[in-house]
């Protein structure tokens, strides 16, 4: 017992000195730690003074639509005098016939003027198919306005107040977006659920947001309350700037959350600019269908690249083609900026000037390369073109002629002819291998490939025949890849697919 005490306090003899020297340490080392300091002036006592300078450049929108009869409707008929139920009758009909008028809708939304001669920026959806727009002032003055041009791929649309007396409006400007940080103040000012005037505050949240089908407009996010009636609405930093268009919010009850979305304001000025000038809005084109390239696909080439677009398909007499673009390019840089992601790629063409010279990087077969491109005006009919995925299940050949045909990783196939074209309606300009069967216990069925596709290459070489497709799924399996990089062609649409060869399972 003794010996037990003793031998304890020696330890502690030599365990106290040594906390104290950690404890020493440690907080030396916090010293050396520079931790940027948070004062009170950066946050507002209020806002008042910036709210009362900003309000009179915000409006309230309200609109007026007229929505028809539908077709086709006809007049409840009349029964005799005398009849039973004869005042029923009539009272059923006349309601009848009141619900078949034409009515009208009206909705509410907000707007902020742009330029003291009555400009007002508003989203495409607060005035879609309106018959009449009043412009409503925090002073209660009101105005009608006409549209200069609307974009529906944006959703953002410009109106300009009709006043006869010439006299100047209470304006905002526009502020840069991309000035703004993540954590940065800003102010919401609308007309949400029709309360005019209606102040919010919060932070910016996060940037280059995707949201719905509006795959044109990297949204910003926003902690400041946005609500129904709120659509239109400026988002301001604290210079007094507008660096957003409120536009959207995202709730399961149709409320507030915590997340909204606006426009950022580079984006909206561009928009706005070209309304302006055209009545429309010109966007830049390249011509090729494009899918990210994926960590799969990245292993399968060979590649140490994670980010870029690679290109499915080159239309013809378009700048890709003019440029010499191929299947199979991956496009990670243009004019200067990098691609992510294929929806990166879409919508920095989009933005890019008509006409403009740009340096496109790419990959193509392992080596780096720079190809000068120069931009298209994007058609008309593909503005906002969104593709759609079908899924079908894969079915049988009935009996056809299997001569030149061969079995493959679970998938049945055969030369490309007139009879196959007309079958799987397979387009003319399309060229490769057709797959006429595919096996549902297959990695090519689970992969997404089905009857009627067409191998366009594989591993980045163009095929004819389904001997050449199966010698390259051969020559990378003695290889030891567990996947190859098909180019597939279904119903028009072009994917890569990294396939996971059957033998690697």
């Amino acid at each position: 017992m003794r010996t037990y005490l003793t031998k304890t306090i020696d330890q502690r003899a030599i365990i106290l000195p040594m906390k104290a020297l950690l404890t020493a340490l440690l907080v030396a080392a916090m010293a050396t730690i520079v931790v940027p300091a948070v004062h009170a002036d950066d946050r507002p006592d209020t806002f008042a003074d910036l709210v009362e300078s900003l309000s009179p450049a915000v409006v309230n929108i309200s609109t007026v639509q007229t929505i028809e009869r539908r077709r086709g409707n006809r007049r409840m008929p009349q029964i005799p005098d005398g009849m039973p139920f004869e005042e029923f009758w009539e009272q059923f009909r006349d309601r009848f016939e009141e619900e078949q008028e034409p009515r009208q809708a009206r909705s509410l939304g907000s707007g902020f003027v742009i330029d003291k001669s009555g400009i007002v920026i508003t989203n495409n959806h607060v005035v879609e198919g309106a018959d009449e727009i009043t412009v409503s002032f925090p002073d209660r003055s009101e105005y009608t306005a006409e549209v200069i041009g609307r974009d529906a791929l944006s959703d953002l649309a410009v109106l300009k107040i009709n006043h006869e007396n010439g006299d100047d409006f209470p304006a905002v400007k526009w502020g840069d977006d991309e000035a703004s940080r993540i954590g940065d103040w800003v102010i919401a000012i609308g007309n949400p659920f029709g309360q005019a005037g209606t102040v919010t505050a919060g932070i910016i949240s996060a940037r280059n947001r995707a949201i719905g089908n509006q795959n044109d407009v990297d949204f910003i996010q926003t902690d400041a309350s946005i609500n129904r009636g709120n659509s239109g609405g400026p988002l301001f930093n604290m210079d007094g700037e507008v660096v957003g268009v409120n536009t959207a919010i995202f709730s399961p009850s149709g409320g507030n959350v915590g997340i909204g979305f606006s426009i950022p304001s580079n984006h909206a000025k561009n928009v706005v600019e070209q309304l302006q000038e055209f009545g429309k809005v010109r966007r830049g084109w390249l011509g090729v269908s494009i899918q990210a390239l994926t960590e799969e696909i990245a292993e399968t080439l060979g590649l140490d690249i994670k980010e870029g677009a690679m290109v499915t398909r080159v239309e013809p007499d378009s700048p890709a083609d003019a440029a010499e673009l191929q299947e199979g390019d991956i496009i990670i840089t243009w004019d200067g900026k990098t691609v992510i992601d294929s929806r990166t790629l879409s919508n920095l063409v989009k933005r890019t000037k008509i006409d403009k010279a740009v340096d496109v990087v790419i990959i193509r077969e392992g080596e780096r390369m720079t190809i000068p491109v120069r931009t298209g005006a994007l058609p008309d009919e593909l503005a906002g073109m969104t593709q759609e995925d079908d899924d079908e299940d894969g079915g049988r050949d009935n009996g056809r002629d299997q001569s030149d045909r061969e079995l493959t990783e679970g998938m049945e196939l055969a030369p490309l002819n007139d009879s196959l074209r007309q079958r799987f309606d397979i387009d003319e300009e399309v060229d490769g291998v057709a797959v006429v069967r595919v096996s549902r216990r297959s990695n090519a069925y689970r992969a997404g490939i089905r009857e009627g596709a067409v191998i366009v290459r594989v591993n980045q070489r163009r095929v004819e025949s389904p001997s050449e497709v199966a010698d390259l799924f051969d020559d990378a399996a003695d290889a030891g890849r567990d996947r190859v990089l098909v180019l597939v062609n279904l119903r028009g649409n072009t994917v890569h697919i990294p396939l996971k060869l059957e033998t690697s399972e």
